[in-house]
C-alpha cells in the first residue's frame, strides 16, 4: 500500500507543477490578471451564446413563415386590442354607402342604430 500512496503523491505533484508552470508561462508575475481574464472570457462566451440563440430564433421564424406561405396557409397577424378603429371613423356609420354620383362627394352617410 505505501507504494501506491507514493505513486499517487508523485502524480499529483507532477500535475500541480505542470499547472504552475503553465500559469507562469501564460500570466507571468501578474497572478491577479488571471481572474480578470477568466471573467472577460466568460462574458464574451455569454454574448456569443446569446447572439447564436437570437440568430436561431430569427432563422426559425423566417423558415416557419416561408413554409406557411408555401403550403398555402395564411400567416396569422395580430389585430389591435379593443377593436380599434381607424382615425376619423365614427361608430355606427358605414362609409361609401349612400345616394349620390359615386366617390366621396354627394354621398349621404348611412347611420346605423
Amino acid at each position: 500500500m505505501p507504494a501506491q500512496d507514493y505513486d499517487s503523491q508523485l502524480l499529483e505533484s507532477v500535475s500541480v507543477r505542470r499547472r504552475r508552470i503553465r500559469d507562469a508561462l501564460l500570466f507571468g508575475g501578474q497572478r491577479g490578471r488571471r481572474t480578470v481574464d477568466e471573467r472577460v472570457g466568460k462574458v464574451v462566451a455569454g454574448v456569443v451564446i446569446a447572439a447564436v440563440l437570437c440568430a436561431g430564433c430569427v432563422g426559425w421564424s423566417f423558415v416557419s413563415h416561408r413554409l406557411v406561405g408555401k403550403l398555402g396557409g395564411t400567416v396569422p397577424t395580430t389585430a389591435p386590442a379593443g377593436g380599434a378603429r381607424s382615425v376619423g371613423e365614427v361608430p355606427g356609420r358605414v362609409r361609401g354607402v349612400g345616394v349620390g354620383a359615386g366617390g366621396s362627394q354627394g354621398t349621404t352617410p348611412v347611420w346605423l342604430g
